[in-house]
């Protein structure tokens, strides 16, 4: 494991994370909830309804970005994708804490060069087995999965190839990249661990197929609604421990933030005192 302190003391210094999120039926869900039990606080920003996404993430804490029906690279109909992949860059760029789910992950790993294409194993829904890697086993946030833990899962697109640098933490049973390490404080998952009964079922409301489609959509819902309480046994320990690495990022900060200001304080004092006044002459 990497040399990591997290300290559950430290989540007040918290301020908010930012989450984009791509359409209604995809919220924070969970996540929002267990964020918020942990004293990560956030705020929302609807890329999908016209709000604007920012050029860097400023007082945030951390980045989140969720999951959509659209591709990584659909930037013609959903014009907020090419900003987001930007501020993502600049995240990871400059150490931020970032996270994210399915196309979050996506387009995470496509603007740090990676490669996303449709999975040429089929459209993935319902229930899937999370398998860590020896790396994931060893990483400070995936750690905490459960051997065994089950997700939910919904998409047709997956990280073919992942950009020069990134860890991948767990494989798919499809032998596909399921969760990856982009950078010290950037993380991507491509299953939903904020998603239950509800929004599955929001999901497959909406959803376009035929009567056999629809029969296996509706198949996979009841055994995610028989799932429920393991699901959020399983994956509120993931957004725990997130919001503690922000936080222990985040005092990290401050502390060298404080260090700096009292440094250049000190140096400002100790040469006003040599540069002093000198006694009149003549």
């Amino acid at each position: 494991m990497q040399d990591v302190a997290v300290r559950k003391g430290s989540l007040s210094r918290v301020k908010k994370a930012l989450v984009i999120q791509h359409e209604d039926e995809c919220p924070p869900a969970w996540f929002g909830t267990w964020f918020g039990e942990a004293g990560l606080d956030y705020e929302v920003v609807l890329g999908h309804r016209g709000d604007p996404i920012p050029d860097t993430l400023g007082a945030y804490a951390a980045l989140v970005v969720l999951g959509g029906d659209m591709g990584a690279y659909d930037d013609a109909s959903c014009p907020w994708l090419s900003p987001t992949r930007a501020l993502i860059r600049h995240t990871i760029e400059a150490g931020g804490s970032f996270l994210g789910i399915c196309l979050g992950h996506q387009l995470a790993a496509a603007t740090l060069g990676g490669e996303v294409v449709a999975n040429p194993n089929g459209q993935a829904k319902g229930l899937t087995l999370v398998s860590p890697t020896a790396e994931g086993a060893a990483d400070p946030l995936i750690e905490v999965v459960r051997p065994g833990s089950m997700a939910v899962q919904w998409n047709g697109d997956v990280v073919w190839r992942l950009p020069d640098g990134a860890v991948e933490l767990a494989t798919s049973p499809d032998g596909t990249v399921q969760a990856a390490r982009f950078a010290d404080r950037a993380w991507g998952v491509q299953f939903h661990p904020e998603a239950g009964p509800d929004v599955f079922d929001a999901w497959t409301e909406s959803a376009k197929g035929d009567d056999g489609q629809r029969a296996e959509q509706l198949k996979a819902a009841a055994l995610i609604r028989d799932a429920d309480a393991a699901l959020q046994a399983d994956w509120r320990p993931l957004a725990t421990r997130f919001a503690e690495l922000v936080a222990d990022r985040a005092d990290r900060a401050d502390r060298a933030d404080r260090a700096d200001r009292a440094d250049r304080a000190d140096r400002a004092d100790r040469a006003g005192r040599v540069g002093g006044p000198h006694p009149a002459t003549g």
